[in-house]
């Protein structure tokens, strides 16, 4: 089989394809024949370097993918050959409190493989309407919007909700508010993009380019602040996002694409906000996921998608920042 290693941390030129055994699954195993990947902004981050000290090179890339399960081990009830499934960012949290101790792709090696080995607890079933090129966008930025919005969000009709740009995680956090019955107000740098947001329900943008004050505009427009921000940029975003905020709301925070420094915590506490770190998710909010994708019949919103053969101008077209949704490669 080929898999991918990153043989360096000098980006996607650090990639590296090699022909490897099959694996055997063991006692409570699945060999899933994997189809479709996609990638996030963590992957080009462990790509340059600058994810984590403890990552060493030769690592196999990337958290999400998805397949067919073709193989099963020793004492496995869960599953059958030709069972569509997709595999946990965090293989180890099955439900209840937050296991982050391993995460596919960083501190343990990803799924850029043909095949890829799992625990049988550690994939759930893909969603019924959705390809494998869809259902390959799920483990990490779909997971982590919907526990940011959904789980801890405590999302219902008549919150305002913000989210921030158009990646993988602000996209399907759109999509779950919009569909739960929020009204979204999405911010971008684009025209062209602002218009994308607004056809997949925001009933609002912002050119933040324009509005380098967004955060105050997207208050007013939520008559004295918004109940929810979805944030991804960290420090550079931060201080518009608290001034978005209405007193008693919520920043769930999630990423750190727009760099920055620290920021005070004084507008915090004057707010009363709640600002709550989301780490993706487990297994049961998952499938909870899954359950209102197939029952609302949202489907993933893919940018491009790349062969196998070629991931590394995924990693490239990623990089450069302007896509909306998702970026996936697909088996050749």
């Amino acid at each position: 089989m080929r898999r991918y290693r990153l043989t360096g941390f000098d980006g996607p030129a650090s990639l590296r394809e090699e022909r490897c055994e099959i694996p055997r699954p063991g006692p409570r195993q699945v060999l899933v024949r994997m189809r479709a990947w996609s990638l996030n902004h963590r992957d080009l981050l462990i790509a340059h370097g600058r994810y984590s000290r403890d990552i060493a090179p030769g690592l196999v890339p990337l958290s999400d993918g998805a397949g067919e399960v073709v193989e099963t081990g020793p004492e496995v009830t869960a599953w059958r050959p030709g069972d569509a499934v997709a595999g946990l960012f965090l293989p180890d949290w099955r439900s209840g409190r937050p296991r982050v101790d391993r995460a596919l792709g960083g501190s343990v090696d990803g799924v850029l493989a043909e095949y890829v080995v799992f625990d049988e607890e550690a994939v759930v079933a893909a969603p019924a309407h959705l390809g494998f090129a869809e259902a390959a966008t799920l483990p990490c930025a779909a997971l982590t919007a919907w526990q940011a919005v959904v789980e801890v969000g405590g999302l219902h009709p008549g919150q305002t909700v913000l989210t921030l740009g158009s990646g993988g995680v602000s996209v399907f956090a759109l999509q779950f508010a919009a569909a739960g019955g929020a009204r979204v107000i999405s911010t971008s740098g684009s025209p062209a993009k602002l218009e994308r947001l607004r056809e997949l329900g925001a009933a609002e943008v912002i050119d933040h380019a324009r509005e380098p004050e967004w955060g105050a505009r997207a208050a007013v427009s939520a008559g004295g602040g918004v109940d929810h921000v979805v944030e991804v940029g960290g420090a550079g975003t931060m201080r518009q996002s608290i001034t978005a905020a209405r007193v008693g709301g919520r920043i769930s925070v999630i990423g750190v694409l727009g760099g920055g420094t620290g920021i005070s915590p004084v507008p915090l506490l004057r707010k009363v906000l709640c600002v709550q770190g989301v780490q993706v998710g487990s297994a049961e909010m998952f499938r909870a996921m899954n359950r209102a994708l197939e029952q609302r019949r949202i489907r993933p919103v893919i940018d491009r998608e790349f062969p196998f053969s070629e991931a590394g101008a995924a990693f490239r077209h990623l990089e450069a920042a302007g896509h909306i949704g998702k970026v996936v490669i697909t088996a050749d």
